[in-house]
């Protein structure tokens, strides 16, 4: 993979970004955080075993040797036109049960398009789908630091880092967020339930979209709704209009017709075969 070869980029967007907004500070504190560990943006042969094969222009069954966190296995899509000169977006997506590990190298890009479709969105985008072992607190941790590994190695733009986690995935995710909420741009929250705190996010004022479907088949939609008015009363406490709430918050709860339009008749199933190539959706998360 393609490695950055000099860190003169990175400091011009650091000093681009001063001055902005609080929720831009704090990503230019993260940012920098990640450096600190890494001023030379070289990363050792020990730290990633490559994979060898590939699959859609993805590169699959990557290793990440972190040393506080284990082996982490990622697949990952770097365009041709990368070649660390300017900053790219970076895009997270984390499957549903079917795409773990366990399940099958590569699995989570056969049976998900999120990774895929992102691409019509920005095609200057770095795109990472873990395949992890679970959906608890060691994958959180696992993806937080395959984030700080990515943020650290490569010209990323830490204003478009984007995260997204459908059904299991999105359990991990939403503890990801409560943990590091700043290292996100946005987040699109798919037919899953929140296992998070909510106060980081809140706090960080970090956008949400939360998608699910009315009857959906394994979590049933009142989750979603109760993750929705947790945050909506913390950004009012805030102080904050409902205008000002609406940019940042999203409840998109689908009805019967959207799965039949879509020629599906499972709701859960069918919101990670639709929900990729959902346009309002996708485009909501990447226009942040």
């Amino acid at each position: 993979m393609k490695k950055i070869v000099a860190a003169g980029c990175i400091l011009a967007m650091s000093l681009m970004l001063t001055g902005c907004e609080e929720q831009t500070r704090s990503k230019e504190a993260v940012f920098d955080q990640t450096q600190e560990s890494n001023q030379d943006y070289s990363v050792s042969d020990e730290e990633v075993t490559e994979g060898t094969e590939e699959y859609r222009g993805f590169l699959l069954d990557n290793v990440f040797h972190s040393q506080t966190e284990g082996d982490i296995h990622y697949n990952v899509y770097i365009p041709e036109s990368y070649d660390g000169s300017k900053p790219y977006a970076l895009f997270f997506t984390l499957p549903g049960y079917q795409g773990l590990y366990f399940q099958g190298v590569g699995v989570n890009l056969q049976t998900e398009d999120f990774g895929f479709t992102a691409q019509e969105y920005n095609p200057e985008m770095i795109i990472v789908a873990p395949q992890l072992e679970d959906w608890g607190e060691t994958s959180a941790r696992q993806t937080i630091a395959l984030a700080e590994y990515f943020l650290s190695n490569y010209n990323i733009d830490p204003d478009k880092v984007y995260g997204e986690g459908y059904s299991g995935g999105g359990e991990t995710m939403s503890l990801v967020m409560s943990m590091r909420p700043d290292l996100f741009t946005a987040y699109l929250h798919g037919s899953s339930k929140w296992d998070g705190a909510y106060e980081p996010v809140a706090e960080n004022r970090t956008p949400v979209y939360l998608a699910i479907g009315e009857e959906d088949e394994y979590y049933g939609s009142e989750p979603t709704k109760e993750t929705y008015r947790r945050l909506h009363d913390l950004y009012e406490q805030q102080g904050l209009t409902e205008a000002e709430i609406d940019q940042i918050l999203v409840l998109d709860i689908k009805d019967d017709s959207y799965f039949e339009e879509g020629g599906v008749t499972n709701q859960h199933g069918g919101g990670g075969a639709l929900f990729p190539h959902d346009d309002e959706m996708m485009g909501w998360l990447f226009e942040k």
